[in-house]
């Protein structure tokens, strides 16, 4: 890709490439420690999601399993919450943290939660400009044409608007998440609770370097390319 072989690139993506690792390192550590932790409840994954789903009034939203580890999500279009084997069958308190806070995204699509709304307004003009963002400067920087060039910079940004709309949609999600497991009573004792937090606090530390890494990386195609247009000045 556009970049790969510039040290300036390299330079300015480091930051956000060690928070990357650093968010992913501490989110499998996090939930290697409270998985093994089981919760006072006794609850599966499952189990808490449908007594959360009941106890919230959403008995419209149905609940699937999905392939792979860590891979759970709530789906607004078809209205279903997936959860991995892995947190579908634990009783743990890492299972319960990753559910409620699902279930936090659900709570938003019911009250109409507008940076959801926008997060989800986003995604075919994301999945359009990632790909065709750094088509068109890479095609601008070689015809010298910063007009064809800035228009790719400005498909590419689709990315880190999304990531920049996603970060309070996920903050809300875990808010909500907190307050839910408490009010349904699935999080019993400071332990308990300190745990879904650890579990929600690591998952939120991804979105933050999720961001950092996006705008880094729309920073460099903005220098790159005003760099095109001092030269043609």
């Amino acid at each position: 890709m556009l970049g790969y072989f510039d040290p300036t690139y390299w330079m300015l993506m480091l930051p956000g490439l060690v928070l990357v690792v650093v968010a992913q390192l501490w989110v499998k550590a996090t939930y290697r420690k409270w998985g093994n932790v089981r919760s006072t409840s006794g609850l599966s994954g499952a189990d808490a999601a449908r007594r959360l789903i009941t106890y919230s009034g959403l008995q419209d939203i149905s609940l699937e399993g999905t392939a792979g580890a860590l891979t759970d999500h709530y789906d607004p279009r078809r209205r279903v919450l997936r959860l991995s084997a892995g947190v579908a069958q634990s009783p743990s308190v890492a299972s319960l943290a990753i559910t409620a806070h699902e279930i936090g995204h659900a709570l938003q699509d019911r009250a109409g939660y507008l940076p959801l709304r926008l997060r989800s307004a986003l995604v075919p003009a994301v999945n359009l400009g990632s790909w065709l963002g750094w088509i068109l400067i890479f095609v601008g920087l070689l015809l010298r044409s910063v007009d064809l060039a800035w228009l790719g910079v400005i498909a590419f940004a689709g990315g880190a608007l999304f990531a920049l709309a996603t970060l309070p949609v996920e903050l809300n999600a875990s808010s909500r998440a907190r307050a839910l497991v408490a009010e349904a009573g699935l999080a019993m004792g400071e332990d308990e609770r300190r745990g879904v937090n650890a579990m929600l606090n690591a998952a939120a530390f991804t979105y933050v370097a999720a961001l950092a890494t996006a705008a880094l990386q729309l920073l460099y195609y903005v220098l790159l390319v005003g760099g095109l247009g001092r030269r043609r000045r």
